[in-house]
């Protein structure tokens, strides 16, 4: 804990800008890290000792480990596919960071992937998959398999100028089916594209009590202040009942363990006790006819020692906290602006049950959890379970101004389709329409500090 008070603190106060809260560079509270090189998304909680220390590692070795065909000698880690997208976690979350879309030619779409869903809803409220090719699109298969297709990616440009006469131009991504191995699609398909997102601090998230949630959300805009955070309430596969979803760009999963179990059957291919059945529709012969790496593939120990790892991965701590041009930013964010309407800097965990790692926590996600309708510009048109086609879950922004560290790219959004925090801001809409409009407004000193907030997270 800092016990005086910074030169450049004392610089700051004098031009007017309020100081940091105390403890607000520890943005995972006792979980953080002093990391900024490329290894900062990939290390354990600082306060996670002994024996669960070494489980972290065993999680993580599990998270890197390439799945292999089935049948194979490596009992207990074969079973991919018969479709996926790619044939381990890190392949998508490199370093435990930020996926982005293909940015070079013939570059394949290894780290974005797409939903596919057809109108209507299942039992329990979920998306219907498409028909022929189910609920995502698999673009790699294993041997005597057909991978189901591609997207082709292609671009248009959107001009605009902020209030000073400066010009911008927005990158606008247009994605098409093709080389489908089953025939069309549904006529009313509907297809999201989804990056894979950061990895940090999920765990804290994840212990962030669902009355605080209920608190912040206000679907009926009841204080007027045109924001009004919905919870996505989704299917809790393992306890059989709706919950408060969390995670996920829609909020469409309630729980670390089972959006790891998705991911695992989606991305992999791969079966567990929460998802037992491959994905292969009746269209998909081989698919069906394919072998299996066992009943289920993930056992229920791996798939715990996978959810421990994810809960585990520590946030690493802010820089610059006291840096004056990160504290004119940091009110612009709070107040001029009010980003942190629905970007809430600060929340704390509850007591979670044999994780007092993640327990009572101060912590500093910028997140509320909750759906937001961010205009027709980012919709996907593609509902999940109460979300809307308009509808996006406020990303968290610890970490933030470290991707372009690990992950060697700025690209950002739920598509990646922002090449800048800049872009990211400018392509708010919907609820978010007054706050982009104000950054437009902002003189440039202004938009480089707010810029320079970002980049302390």
């Amino acid at each position: 804990m800092r016990r005086t008070i910074s030169l450049l603190l004392l610089l700051a106060c004098a031009c007017g800008e309020e100081g940091p809260e105390a403890g607000e560079e520890l943005s995972g509270g006792d979980t953080t890290v002093h990391d900024t090189t490329r290894n900062a998304f990939t290390l354990a909680a600082r306060n996670l000792q002994g024996e669960r220390r070494d489980a972290f590692f065993v999680g993580n070795a599990l998270f890197n480990r390439n799945w292999v065909t089935a049948p194979s000698s490596t009992e207990g880690l074969d079973g991919l596919g018969p479709t996926f997208n790619a044939p381990s976690c890190a392949a998508c979350h490199f370093k435990d960071g930020r996926g982005k879309p293909p940015t070079e030619q013939d570059e394949k779409p290894l780290s974005l992937l797409f939903r596919l869903s057809i109108p209507g809803q299942d039992a329990n409220g979920a998306p219907l998959g498409d028909p022929t090719y189910g609920g995502q699109l698999q673009p790699q298969s294993i041997l005597g398999v057909p991978a189901e297709g591609e997207v082709a990616l292609t671009h248009t440009f959107h001009e605009g100028r902020y209030a000073d006469g400066t010009a911008y131009t927005l990158e606008v991504p247009h994605y098409e089916l093709v080389d489908l191995a089953f025939g069309p699609a549904h006529p009313e398909l509907t297809m999201s594209p989804r990056v894979a997102p950061v990895m940090v601090g999920l765990g804290l998230l994840e212990a962030i009590p669902d009355a605080t949630l209920e608190a912040l959300a206000d679907p009926d805009d009841r204080d007027g202040d045109g924001i009004s955070g919905r919870i996505n309430h989704v299917w809790d596969v393992e306890h059989q009942e709706v919950r408060v979803g969390r995670f996920g760009w829609k909020a469409n999963q309630p729980s670390l363990r089972q959006q790891n179990a998705g991911a695992f059957r989606g991305d992999i291919g791969i079966t567990s006790d929460l998802f037992p059945e491959e994905e292969c529709t009746a269209a998909q012969e081989a698919c069906r006819a394919s072998p299996s790496g066992g009943a289920p593939e993930l056992d229920a120990h791996k798939l715990e020692q996978m959810t421990f790892y994810t809960r585990m991965l520590a946030v690493p701590a802010r820089r610059d906290v006291e840096q004056p041009e990160v504290l004119r930013g940091r009110r612009l964010f709070r107040e001029e602006l009010e980003c942190a309407k629905c970007h809430v800097p600060r929340h704390e965990t509850g007591t979670v049950a044999d994780t007092p790692e993640l327990s009572k926590q101060v912590i500093f996600p910028y997140t509320d959890l909750l759906l937001h309708d961010m205009g027709p510009e980012l919709a996907d048109h593609r509902p999940d379970f109460e979300a809307t086609g308009s509808e996006w879950r406020t990303p968290p922004l610890w970490g933030i101004g470290l991707v372009e560290t690990v992950n060697r790219h700025t690209r950002f959004l739920h598509d990646g389709r922002a090449r800048s925090l800049e872009e990211a801001i400018l392509w708010h809409g919907g609820e978010a329409e007054r706050s982009r409009e104000r950054f437009r407004n902002l003189s440039a000193t202004d938009r480089a500090a707010l810029l320079r907030f970002l980049e302390s997270l």
